[in-house]
């Protein structure tokens, strides 16, 4: 880095006079300390002078050591000197040897500036003038501060406007006049909903010279249903809220209810303290409802690793300390991860009270399963009713059923049967010989026949069985999936919810093979007949889902029988090649043979059932009875429509509760866990048992507070604690202005920036827990009208040469915000110019396009299937965000993975951002689109070019502006006019081709108008 002090005279006379002078936002307040002081030591000496190290015996640390000094006999600071003071000294240096710090990047100006006159004003370590370390001031809570008075009052509108104008008047600068009316109406509607105005609304505004007419606009916005979409945009970063598990599997999940929530909650305007106690520990609120408990996915957004060989309880303690982190991040802007391993370095946090503070959310019942534990079903307005309904008509069904089944003509026609059935098919096992793995699974023969599959799981494997039989005549085979504790779920599979694909089912028999038939099974499941194990095609086959931990069978019929009075020697393969669903084998298998004349599932009976059958009645006990009267109601022709009858309304209400959508919530365990300290942070690593506290430096519980995550919620946005309002006013500040007035919005501490309006920040957060003028407390709706009423925010944010030199990065505030927008706007914004954009409002996230072959997911076929209809225009909030691989056009404009909590999205410039926004197809389409309403404008060219520019920007254009439009589109027409399939490619799209080719070339020249447009600087920037 260059270093930006040469240490020459004339660098020094600068230096001196930008002492002197009023120019800097900082040269007329006197230099404080705590605020101005310390954090530059902090940042720039304290690694060679603090705790650990006091090179030359001097530490800098601890305010009573500042004045004393070390070994040297000069004194680092003394007081109204700055000339003898051995640190200014040293730190204006041209000496190399000399100069401090040595390494790394030198104080800047305005460090070594204040450092001066700090000095000279006295060297004063506290408020009092003594040497007692000062609190930070972030750790004091904030207090409303009297107004400011100002010479021209008549600017402001609000109390926010006296602190930025006195500042001005301070600096002897002015506000900027305010925003031309158009400008000023896009920039509130981006940042009050994420929408640019329509032309409609613009004109409207324009043409209302009402006094508060700008006032109801913000009110329109902020009823407006795209307000909540808006603002929950920023909180899905906080939360790290994505569609997929993260990590190496990165398994699809459904938190969208949660996303939901959130919308919901800004839109219904939830008080901020309610709106952080219901995310944090809705569910332990008494009488929680349905949309508290839904609110506490804010922390299942955690990701999860669900890949074969990891210790869930590793990644459960890896999800609690994400929690910590992403809690003190969110509400109170501190680092409170630097405390994990040690204490920390700069704030008054220790490691004890780390993980005093992880006791207070160790007590929830997720442990980083497969299955997301603990979910819950949502229900939407009706919907409770309407199973209740579902499930009632089934109990009618299953009573009317029973009943009949009760009857002594039912219980005849039972014995009847099982007469006809004893003599019925009968299946043998063929004796196994030998067993085979293709892939090297382990096969045993267990004691009962069958063959059980352990060791190493294959993604695909082939099992080839080495058999005999002395049956004669065989005219069917059958494979019997067995349960057993070994397998997950039972199995019979050994995928992890006991699920199979038997691809192919083979047989030859001494030596030829069998032709095969006439495949039928107990159930198979839908899209996967057990038909499809003799079709040859890997891709197909016999599966069973959703009957998982149940035993199943496929009979297989000979096209002729088998078997000539001699023993067959059988070889049976049974093959598992699908690609898409890995691991899919079967556990455990029993193989058989029969010779009867009917051998389809349909008209034999179980195995276990038959063994049943050929007990004499007296011999069976009441467990085998009971099994025969459960087969026998399955195919009983008498109860069949009662049966039937149940079973619809056994399918209808599974179906309709299968339909609703699936979350995942915070359930609070009965008995609460140990939470031990660790050593270094280290999972393996622990030492001695902590309880549940917040941290001592910090206001304590509420009285009534118990010490667990409502007690720890409820201290979040306690009346007494100094940081939570603070960061959160800053937060909107960041998101309207631009730049927070504590600019690092993520660090509130010692090693953060001091804010550059101290009393407005305070001002701000008090207003916001109080309520603004006697309003809501913690009414974000209000703080939000607050902002965006001011007169500092309606200014123009046009910058005249001497204020960007004084003020280059508007610290001041003497002009308007102008900020680039943010992904999902950028794309909400083209599609709504183009008059694409769906409003509709929640459900699953959606897949819009994107470029082909970004997801090479290793576990499963999951697939980005472009969505269709609207649900290809949602709003950039419903796209599908994959942790592993996001959207590229989101990443491309600085949107985090979301793989954790994100307090501040970067933003950059780069060409590939305007290679997107000319190329990506959703600004083609949008192109296309606003093409066509171009084309249908009144009027000549260059009426429809400022039509064009209007509908994208708001304002007016210029002359100038008018004419390179209607120039590009002259070019651009003659281009097309020559090269009509050029034309059509470029006006046209999937929503169908135009009839008359006459307009294409018209079409496409408007379409790269319209692409031009949209791509501008002024287009994809708030200003």
């Amino acid at each position: 880095m260059t270093n930006p002090f040469p240490h020459s005279p004339l660098f020094l006379l600068a230096l001196s006079l930008a002492c002197a002078a009023p120019s800097a936002a900082w040269a007329e307040d006197a230099p404080d300390f705590a605020r101005d002081i310390r954090p530059v030591l902090e940042k720039r000496c304290f690694e060679c002078h603090g705790e650990k190290k006091q090179k030359g015996g001097l530490r800098l640390d601890r305010t009573a050591d500042i004045l004393r000094g070390g070994d040297s006999s000069s004194a680092p600071f003394v007081a109204g000197k700055s000339a003898e003071s051995e640190m200014f000294k040293r730190a204006t240096s041209e000496n190399d040897d000399e100069k401090m710090p040595p390494k790394g990047e030198r104080l800047t100006a305005e460090q070594l500036a204040k450092l001066k006159a700090w000095i000279d004003a006295g060297a004063r370590l506290a408020d009092d003038g003594s040497v007692n370390q000062a609190k930070h001031w972030a750790y004091v809570k904030p207090e409303a501060h009297p107004l400011p008075e100002v010479k021209t009052a008549a600017w402001c509108r609000n109390g926010l406007d006296r602190w930025i104008l006195a500042r001005l008047e301070k600096e002897r600068l002015s506000p900027a006049p305010e925003a031309e009316r158009a400008t000023l109406l896009r920039r509130v509607s981006l940042d009050l909903t994420g929408l640019p105005p329509t032309l409609t609304e613009v004109e409207a505004f324009l043409a209302d010279p009402a006094p508060e007419a700008y006032e109801k606009v913000v009110e329109r916005l902020l009823a407006s249903p795209a307000y909540g979409e808006r603002w929950a945009r920023p909180w899905l970063d906080l939360a790290r809220y994505a569609d997929t598990n993260g990590y190496e599997k990165d398994a699809r999940r459904s938190m969208w209810p949660w996303r939901d929530w959130v919308i919901a909650a800004f839109n219904r305007d939830l008080p901020f303290d309610q709106f952080t106690i219901e995310q944090i520990a809705g569910d332990m609120l008494p009488g929680a409802t349905q949309e508290q408990k839904i609110a506490t996915g804010f922390h299942r957004n955690t990701m999860s690793n669900t890949e074969g060989g990891t210790d869930d309880e590793e990644f459960r303690y890896e999800a609690l300390v994400d929690r910590i982190s992403t809690t003190f991040g969110t509400w109170m802007g501190t680092t409170m991860a630097c405390a994990q391993c040690h204490n920390h370095k700069y704030d008054p946090f220790l490691t004890k009270e780390y993980y005093q503070a992880m006791a207070l959310l160790n007590n929830t019942a997720d442990s980083d399963k497969d299955d997301e534990y603990p979910t819950m079903k949502v229900f939407a307005p009706g919907q409770r009713e309407q199973l209740e309904s579902f499930r009632a008509a089934l109990i009618k069904a299953e009573k009317t059923a029973n009943d009949f089944a009760a009857t002594p003509d039912f219980a005849a026609a039972q014995a009847a049967w099982e007469e006809r059935a004893a003599a019925q098919t009968k299946w043998e096992p063929v004796e196994i010989i030998a067993l085979e793995s293709a892939a090297g699974t382990t096969l045993t023969k267990t004691d009962d026949g069958a063959v059980l599959a352990s060791g190493a799981k294959a993604a695909q494997d082939d099992y080839t069985v080495n058999a005999k039989t002395a049956l004669r005549g065989i005219t069917a085979f059958r494979v019997e999936a067995l349960t057993d504790d070994s397998l997950p779920k039972k199995g019979p599979g050994r995928s992890a919810d006991g699920n199979i694909i038997l691809t192919e089912f083979k047989v030859t028999a001494d030596g030829t093979p069998v032709v095969l038939k006439d495949a039928s099974a107990d159930f198979q499941q839908d899209g996967w007949p057990v038909a499809a194990a003799l079709d040859g095609k890997p891709e197909t086959g016999w599966a069973w889902a959703p009957e998982f931990g149940k035993p199943h069978f496929a009979t297989f019929a000979t096209s002729a029988p088998l078997g000539e009075g001699r023993e067959l020697a059988l070889v049976f393969r049974l093959e598992h090649q699908n690609q898409q669903w890995g691991q899919h084998v079967l556990g455990k298998f029993r193989l058989l043979a029969t010779t009867s004349a009917e051998p389809n599932a349909k008209s034999s009976v179980p195995a276990e059932v038959a063994a049943i059958l050929a007990q004499p009645a007296k011999a069976r006990d009441d467990k085998q009875r009971a099994r025969l009267r459960e087969h026998y109601r399955s195919v009983s022709p008498a109860l069949k429509p009662l049966a039937d009858a149940a079973g619809a309304a056994k399918k209808a209400a599974d179906n309709f509760e299968k339909a609703l959508p699936i979350t995942s919530v915070m359930v609070e365990l009965p008995k609460p866990r140990v939470t031990k300290r660790h050593v270094r942070g280290a999972y393996l690593s622990t030492a001695e048992e902590v309880q549940p506290a917040t941290p001592a430096a910090l206001h304590a519980l509420p009285k009534d507070a118990p010490a667990n995550r409502l007690g720890f919620a409820r201290w979040l946005v306690d009346r007494e604690n100094p940081l939570t309002a603070r960061v959160i006013v800053n937060r909107f500040w960041e998101q309207v202005f631009g730049k927070g007035l504590v600019e690092t919005v993520e660090e509130f501490g010692k090693q953060g920036e001091p804010p550059s309006h101290p009393e407005l920040l305070d001002w701000l957060a008090v207003q916001f827990m109080d309520g603004s003028g006697g309003g809501t407390p913690w009414s974000m709706k209000a703080l939000h009208r607050l902002l965006v009423t001011s007169a500092t925010y309606r200014q123009s944010s046009k910058v005249p040469a001497e204020l960007r030199e004084r003020d280059p990065f508007n610290r001041l505030y003497a002009r308007g915000p102008r900020v680039r927008l943010e992904a999902e706007m950028i794309r909400d914004q083209a599609l709504a110019a183009a008059g694409l954009l769906s409003p509709k409002i929640g459900g699953p996230s959606v897949m819009p396009p994107q470029p082909d072959g970004l997801w090479q997911v290793v576990y499963s076929g999951d697939k980005w299937e472009t969505s269709k209809g609207e649900d290809k225009h949602r709003r950039g909030l419903y796209t599908f965000w994959r942790r592993s691989i996001p959207h590229p056009m989101m990443t491309t404009f600085d949107a985090p993975s979301r793989e954790f909590c994100v307090l501040r999205r970067n933003r950059s410039d780069t060409p590939l951002q305007a290679l997107n926004t000319l190329n990506d197809p959703v600004f083609i389409e949008a192109a296309q689109a606003l093409a066509r309403k171009i084309a249908a404008a009144p009027g000549d060219v260059k009426s429809r070019a400022a039509f064009a520019f209007r509908t994208v920007l708001a304002r007016s254009a210029t002359g100038a502006e008018i004419a390179r439009l209607t120039q590009l589109f002259d070019s651009e027409l003659a281009h097309y006019t020559a090269d009509v399939p050029a034309a059509e490619k470029m006006a046209t799209s999937e929503l169908g081709k135009l009839k008359s080719e006459a307009k294409l070339p018209e079409l496409a020249a408007w379409t790269v108008v319209a692409n031009v447009l949209l791509n501008l600087d002024e287009a994809i920037t708030k200003g």
